[in-house]
């Protein structure tokens, strides 16, 4: 059974700040079977109420659902976009669109080094002589520092994305970095991405309609035919298929 609204705030006045991991586990432990029906401004009501400006958000910007959706129930959210220094132009400029126009927090988060230092210490085109490592740099140990500030973060995972997303809970333990994992829109459909869509005018990145409908950094991402899978334009013709953020 899912929670109500009027259920989700019943746990306003958990406080998290101080907590150990072992008591946020416990408290995943506590709620997650609970939400995992509830509907998805439900839970990012509990985790608000929960976790207050120990929550944030995060985006890659392949399109605004999440963060449209944690704006209309928290206004002012974090946002968190990492700036891996390799993205597209419509990516850079979607996530400058959404703090313009969304009531949100826009933190852009980047690697140490910059694209040129890195070159410098791990040789050219990274991306492609070590790919994983490339990842961890520009993209896993950034958010790990990011979050430090953070009990809970918010992810746009969805099971329809791949086979390995498909037992991607809704209210999780993200044991590697000591955090509640919160998945909204963990159990949506495509379809009901683009009905939301629709009906609130959320951005989406122009790269969706030109035939990349997953978007990450531009030297490992390529279209996708029509039909195939979604997620086979990103690291294509290796097997990679994560960037390490949701291991």
């Amino acid at each position: 059974m899912s929670l109500s609204t009027a259920a989700a705030r019943d746990f306003k006045g958990t406080h998290t700040e101080g907590r150990t991991p072992e008591e946020l586990r416990e408290l995943v432990s506590h709620v997650g079977a609970e939400l995992e029906l509830a509907p998805a401004e439900v839970i990012i009501e509990w985790a608000v109420a929960t976790f207050g400006d120990r929550f944030a958000v995060t985006s890659s910007m392949g399109d605004a659902v999440l963060a449209h959706l944690a704006s209309t129930v928290a206004p002012g959210i974090d946002v968190v976009f990492l700036d891996t220094g390799y993205h597209f132009v419509e990516t850079i400029g979607t996530r400058d669109a959404v703090e313009a126009t969304l009531p949100v927090n826009l933190r852009t988060v980047r690697p140490a080094q910059s694209v040129a230092e890195q070159d410098a210490e791990h040789g050219a085109e990274l991306f492609r002589t070590d790919p994983d490592l490339c990842c961890a740099l520009r993209k896993v140990k950034p958010l790990n520092d990011a979050l430090a500030d953070y009990d809970a973060w918010a992810t746009g995972l969805r099971r329809a994305e791949t086979h390995n997303r498909v037992i991607a809970p809704v209210i999780g333990w993200d044991a590697r970095k000591g955090k509640v994992k919160v998945s909204p829109l963990a159990r949506w459909s495509d379809e009901q991405v683009e009905q939301y869509i629709a009906e609130n005018g959320v951005l989406v990145n122009p790269l969706v309609h030109d035939g990349y409908p997953s978007i990450g950094c531009w030297p490992c991402t390529r279209r996708v035919a029509p039909g195939d899978d979604p997620r086979s334009g990103r690291w294509a013709g290796t097997s990679k298929t994560e960037c390490g953020i949701h291991a």
